[in-house]
């Protein structure tokens, strides 16, 4: 079967810019999703789809692949491999809830820049990576390039997101599953769960790396990423599972 294309799935408040690394690497077709338009995950998951290939890897990061459980649930046939970073299969906290109420009050009064500040170095990053400016710079770039509209949407769909513990079983085609091991948003003991539902996926916890895995261990996540896209899928040219 030829390589199949991929479709990337970006974080929150982040666009093709996270994965520059991987897709300047892997040879393989790469669609980049919007993910800016609609304010809850069904609708974005049909948007996905209906700019995606017939069949496709799909690559999430944190928001990314909380929307990838919903393709998942949408149109299992047309995904070939998963590979789920740094993400979360849980619903919402109702604390949680509360806060994005919160954030988003402010992002609309002009505060987007401080909230993406206050929030990069002592959640996104590994302690080693803290102090790095480009990598602070482009997150931040992103963040407000992409406006305070958008976080609005997107913080509703977090907040509002269905639970997808129990979508994690019905998975059967082959899965990676990926943290960096400082991760403080998604902790590795949510990729233990994950890894051990889902059948016959693959663990990778990636040391000196916090919750943007893709830019601050690149090299790893592009190695694994290639070791998942490289392994046979039961999915057919047709799109037949």
């Amino acid at each position: 079967m030829p390589a199949p294309a991929v479709v990337y799935l970006p974080g929150m408040m982040c666009d093709a810019r996270l994965w520059t690394p991987q897709t300047d690497a892997l040879p393989y077709p790469a669609l980049h999703a919007d993910t800016t338009r609609a304010d809850n995950f069904a609708d974005m998951a049909m948007q996905v789809l209906d700019s995606a290939p017939p069949e496709f890897a799909l690559v999430g990061l944190s928001m990314g692949g909380i929307l990838a459980f919903e393709i998942w649930r949408q149109a299992r046939e047309r995904v070939t491999h998963l590979a789920l970073l740094d993400t979360n299969p849980y619903a919402e906290a109702p604390e949680r809830q509360s806060l994005r109420l919160e954030q988003i009050d402010i992002a609309l009064s002009g505060g987007l820049r401080t909230l993406a500040v206050e929030s990069m170095k002592p959640l996104y990053l590994a302690e080693s990576h803290r102090d790095d400016e480009a990598l602070l710079n482009l997150l931040l770039d992103m963040a407000l390039e992409l406006g305070p509209d958008v976080f609005e949407r997107q913080s509703i769909a977090l907040r509002d997101r269905v639970d997808s513990a129990t979508t994690l079983a019905t998975i059967d085609c082959p899965t990676l599953v990926l943290c960096g091991a400082e991760d403080k948003l998604c902790p590795v003991g949510y990729h233990r769960f994950m890894a051990d539902a889902i059948p016959g996926a693959r663990l990778e916890v990636i040391d000196d790396c916090g919750h943007i895995a893709t830019l601050e261990q690149p090299v790893a996540v592009t190695a694994a990423l290639v070791a998942l896209v490289e392994q046979p899928s039961s999915r057919t040219t047709t799109g037949t599972p």
